[in-house]
Parts: structure tokens; C-alpha cells; sequence
């Protein structure tokens, strides 16, 4: 099979490594975490792969989560190096995908499906998922040891994305740098993640509806404020309650205090 490289790839290239270098100068551990979720990926990979979204897009989604945590629980839990645990949980997503891809339902009835699926884990995990203080993080290394790192595992991804098919949409291109960096705050990155999968649910649902009537660019510009309209509200939300949360904890550890 020939290599296609197509300008919507060239710029998925740079648009990634972009996204994936500005991560890694963000030193809160929430702000890295909200920059991550931003679609600028699966934007430009949905224009570079050049297919109407289906069941595979969707199933990317609990697929990326997988991969969050699983970095989580391999690093933290497990013990292993934090390239180790990326490789791996990037090579599960991968192998997951090519396998799932072939196989996939891709009508109207399996997408549906899918997508209220995701939204049911997405608003569970939402609730549950409690907050956890973590330390920041800001790299000392120099943009120009970063950016070709980045572009050579987006590059990669590139050249493989016709055995991903939809999957690749949602490879987590950004997310293994996201997660090297993040490596201080893995779960304050994976917490933030449901909030993440909430707001795609609608950006897919009018992609799927819009796209055949208008084209996938426009699209795709309606998907975006369906995304926003959901994610900023979701994660005010989030970030309210932790501070309220705090502060009452904060409260209660003073009290022994004021008794004596």
C-alpha cells in the first residue's frame, strides 16, 4: 500500500507538536490537564483521515481513558518508569484499535449506541472520581529537544493511521508527551478526562448529523462549540466543588487547633 501524506496531515503534524510542546510549559497540574482535552487532535486527524465518523471514533473514547489510567496504575502503582508505562498503555491502545477496527458495526444503530455509552461512563466517572492535591510541574528543556520527539511519534501515527481507521482520531498523540509531563499529577490528568469524554459525546453526535448535509470542515467548526458548551461549564463545575471541598477540609483540620 502506498504512503499517503496529505496536507490535513501535514498540518495534524504540526498542530499536535504544537498542542503536545505549549503542554509541557503549563506548570498547574488542572491547567495542563483542561489544555490536554482540547480537540485540537482529533480535529485535524478527522480531516486527515477523511472518513465520516463512526463507531470506531466513539469506542476511541473509553480507549483513551484505558490509556490514561492505565500509565496511572503502571507508574504509580506497578512501579514502572514513566516511559515504560506510556509505551506500553500507547501499545495497548494501538493493538486494541487495529483489532477492534476490522470488526466494528459502523451503522446508525452501533454509533448511537456507542455514544450513550460513553456519555453513561463519562458522567459516572465524572461523579465519582474525587480530587486529589498534586504537585505542578514545568519543563526545563528547551523547545527544539521537544518538538521533534513530538513530531516523530505524530508522524508515526500518521503513516499508520489506515489500520487505525477511526481510532486514530483519538490516539493519545498528545497524551504520551501530556503524560511524561504530567508524571507529577497523573491523576489530576486522568481526572479531568471524563469531563473530557462528556463533552465529545456531542461534538461526535453533531459531526455525525451535520457532516453529510454540510461537509466535514463545517462540521466540525459546529462539533467545536458543542464541545466548549460542555466542557467549560462541566469543569467550572469540577473546579468549584474542589475548592469548596478544600476549604472544608482546611476547616475541620483547624479545629483541633481553636479547641486547644
Amino acid at each position: 500500500m502506498p504512503l499517503h501524506f496529505g496536507p490535513w496531515d501535514v498540518v495534524l503534524v504540526v498542530a499536535v507538536s504544537l498542542q503536545a510542546t505549549a503542554l509541557a510549559y503549563i506548570p498547574s497540574p488542572r491547567w495542563k490537564a483542561f489544555a490536554f482535552c482540547l480537540p485540537f487532535p482529533f480535529t485535524f486527524a478527522s480531516l486527515a483521515l477523511g472518513h465520516r465518523i463512526d463507531t470506531t471514533n466513539v469506542l476511541g473514547l473509553p480507549l483513551l481513558i484505558a490509556y490514561t489510567q492505565g500509565v496511572r496504575l503502571l507508574h504509580r502503582r506497578l512501579g514502572l518508569p514513566i516511559v515504560v508505562a506510556i509505551a506500553i498503555s500507547a501499545l495497548g491502545y494501538s493493538l486494541v484499535g487495529c483489532l477492534l477496527a476490522p470488526v466494528v458495526p459502523l451503522g446508525d444503530a452501533a454509533f448511537w449506541l456507542a455514544l450513550a455509552g460513553a456519555l453513561a461512563l463519562g458522567i459516572g466517572l465524572y461523579r465519582w472520581l474525587p480530587d486529589h492535591a498534586e504537585p505542578g510541574h514545568r519543563t526545563s528543556l528547551p523547545v527544539y529537544i521537544k518538538l521533534p520527539i513530538v513530531a516523530t511519534v505524530v508522524i508515526a501515527l500518521v503513516v499508520a493511521k489506515g489500520a487505525l481507521h477511526g481510532f486514530m482520531t483519538l490516539f493519545p498523540m498528545v497524551g504520551v508527551v501530556a503524560a511524561y509531563e504530567s508524571r507529577h499529577s497523573l491523576w489530576t490528568w486522568g481526572r479531568q478526562m471524563p469531563t473530557w469524554m462528556i463533552a465529545m459525546v456531542p461534538m461526535m453526535a453533531i459531526l455525525r448529523l451535520a457532516e453529510p448535509l454540510m461537509g466535514i470542515a463545517p462540521a466540525l467548526l459546529l462539533g467545536w462549540l458543542g464541545f466548549l458548551a460542555t466542557l467549560l461549564p462541566l469543569t467550572w463545575r469540577q473546579w468549584t466543588r474542589d475548592a469548596l471541598e478544600e476549604k472544608s477540609r482546611l476547616r475541620q483540620a483547624a479545629l483541633p487547633q481553636h479547641g486547644a
